[in-house]
């Protein structure tokens, strides 16, 4: 018995050191794959540097392409469009007008009665109207009928507290989220279809033959189809329409910035700083620029593989950099794809690498940025967002906090290099500096849901653009939130460019 008992003892001890060496290797195997992790993690963030000295370049080059864009047509990665709105909102603006919003799958229609300086905006009301799929793939003029449709029932609802100028059209201001080549404050040719809407028609046809058919003459033709009294009085997108509403409430607002889904910026330029104007000068000696500075690029931006992956398969490679590396609509795919090289290289989350973490766009910024401001102590919205998201399931708390180093590593540097943005276009218009003796503010107003929702972001994107300004200058810019421009800022807009503008209230 006793050799017996030897011998199991002998076996056991075998056993044991054999699953306590199996135990040893499977820890260095782990350990090793997680110090890869943190190499992916590392590197990335390495990359993603924006150091104060770096941001500073890419301000200087975007005031380099802003004069590059205002000397001449195709002169510049930005466009620098301009946006023929000359007379931005004061206050002292009165009656009733109309803006439309057409940008997607449903359009707003919206009025508002303003009361001038004292009484400013009195009443307002909007609606939301679907389009319907057919519509989407039919024709230009269908689709134009329906929407005059539609604001004929939403003039017919005026009640009490709105009141048309006898004698007058009801005047419309139109956020046209499309593609546009802009010829006047009111006529603008559409240039493409995109978001869906596949609509070539006769309309379409026009444009491509150079003839002069616009989205403002469709929708007039329409519009006076069903006998409505109204007429547009200015065609604009959604980030002039922000401007507007900032002036409206801060004649010291200069410039606006959307950072939502996209990214675009405007501004106000002296009209003699625009070589490429070869009209009159227009009596208020300004004019708003579009900048749609989502297409800037400078060999300063700090991209990685990632970055340049995400670009390659995108729908239009090699173009809106800033935008893929700064807006609401890449900065969650940019997680994922980090993700997904720490899990195929380092079986980041313990297994076979998740199908869902392999579909693009599947993680949306929303959720990176739920993730990001996660305050609980097991990080357990974390944890819900991987699993809902990804479907995966039973993370450890160590991943849990290095995913959410890594959404900080993403808004951050989209937050600092906005930041730089905003710079470039403050130096362009000398608000950069604070000489002797002046005193002005100069605001910029933002909306979008990314500057709205992304708290981490949008703290990160003004304390920054403090510290780029320094102390003395910080004090006289300041950054405010304008909501609604693509409803209310339209109507501003229809209103300061009233063709009653003058004429004695009858």
């Amino acid at each position: 018995m006793g050799k017996v008992a030897v011998g199991a003892a002998v076996v056991c001890a075998a056993v044991t050191c054999a699953a306590a060496a199996l135990l040893v290797r499977r820890r260095l195997k782990s350990s090793r794959r997680w110090a890869r992790a943190m190499a992916i993690l590392k590197e990335f963030e390495e990359k993603c540097d924006t150091p104060i000295g770096k941001l500073r370049q890419i301000a200087d080059a975007m005031t380099v392409e802003m004069h590059a864009g205002l000397a001449s047509e195709g002169g510049s990665k930005l466009k620098m469009l301009i946006s023929y709105v000359d007379n931005l909102p004061t206050g002292d603006e009165k009656g009733l007008f109309y803006a439309l919003d057409l940008g997607g799958t449903n359009f707003r229609v919206l009025r508002v009665q303003l009361g001038g300086k004292e009484k400013r905006v009195i009443k307002q009301e909007f609606d939301e109207v679907s389009i319907p799929p057919h519509l989407m793939i039919g024709t230009s003029e269908g689709l134009f009928d329906f929407i005059a449709e539609a604001l004929a029932k939403f003039v017919a609802t005026e009640g009490e507290g709105f009141h048309p100028a006898p004698g007058r059209l009801r005047e419309l201001g139109f956020t046209f989220s499309f593609p546009v080549w802009q010829t006047s404050i009111a006529s603008g040719t559409l240039i493409k279809w995109t978001k869906g809407f596949s609509i070539e028609d006769a309309f379409l046809f026009a444009y491509m033959m150079q003839v002069e058919q616009d989205v403002v003459a469709e929708l007039t033709k329409s519009v006076e189809k069903i006998g409505l009294d109204m007429r547009v009085t200015a065609l604009v997108n959604d980030t002039i329409g922000t401007l507007a509403g900032g002036r409206y409430h801060n004649q010291d607002v200069i410039a606006a910035v959307i950072l939502g889904t996209g990214t675009n910026a405007a501004y106000v330029e002296r009209a003699h700083a625009i070589p490429k104007w070869h009209g009159l000068l227009p009596k208020s000696g300004e004019m708003v620029i579009n900048m749609e500075w989502g297409n800037f690029r400078s060999s300063h931006l700090p991209l990685t593989e990632y970055d340049q992956a995400l670009d390659a398969e995108s729908l239009n490679p090699g173009e809106q950099i800033f935008e893929k590396i700064i807006s609401g609509m890449y900065l969650g795919d940019i997680v994922r794809r980090v993700l997904l090289k720490m899990d195929e290289e380092a079986a980041f989350f313990g297994g076979t690498v998740p199908h869902k973490l392999r579909i693009p766009f599947v993680l949306r910024t929303p959720d990176m940025s739920a993730m990001h401001h996660d305050s609980s102590p097991d990080l357990r919205v974390v944890g819900s967002k991987l699993k809902d998201i990804l479907e995966i399931s039973n993370t450890s708390l160590k991943v849990r906090k290095a995913v959410v180093a890594l959404c900080d590593i993403v808004a951050t540097r989209g937050a600092r290099l906005s930041a730089a943005g905003i710079l470039g276009v403050l130096k362009k218009l000398g608000r950069d500096t604070v000489k002797d003796g002046e005193k002005h503010k100069s605001v910029v107003a933002l909306d979008g849901g990314l500057f709205e929702h992304y708290t981490e972001f949008r703290v990160c994107m003004e304390s920054t653009l403090d510290e780029l300004l320094g102390d003395e200058v910080a004090e006289h810019i300041s950054v405010e939130h304008s909501n609604d421009g693509s409803g209310i800022g339209a109507a501003l807009l229809a209103a300061s460019h009233s063709h009653y503008l003058g004429v004695e209230d009858s």
